[in-house]
């Protein structure tokens, strides 16, 4: 099914590097997000229970403990892993 999305141009620019990054499509890139936000909280595997829970609206969050600091790098190096984790599980073949 086709549908129109109206983004913010910063966001497509945003997003289209990714894409590119990883040889794929904006649009699998789109659908492989949508597939991992409208998944229930339940069904989601903790990549990282050391460091990340569940936070009280479904989202993962980080764990710190007081005076602990988390530096930026370290946040992008956990989103890339994420990311590329979630794609590669979108774009495997599944067994029929």
């Amino acid at each position: 099914m086709k549908t129109t999305l109206d983004l913010p141009d910063d966001l497509l620019i945003e997003a289209k590097s990714p894409a590119a990054r990883r040889k794929t499509t904006l649009r699998a890139l789109v659908e492989s997000a949508l597939r991992r936000e409208l998944r229930p909280v339940a069904e989601m595997e903790n990549p990282d229970p050391e460091k990340l829970e569940v936070g009280p609206i479904g989202f993962f969050v980080l764990e710190r403990q007081p005076g602990e600091t988390i530096t930026l790098e370290q946040l992008k190096a956990i989103q890339n892993r994420l990311e590329e984790e979630y794609l590669q599980r979108a774009i495997r073949p599944r067994k029929a």
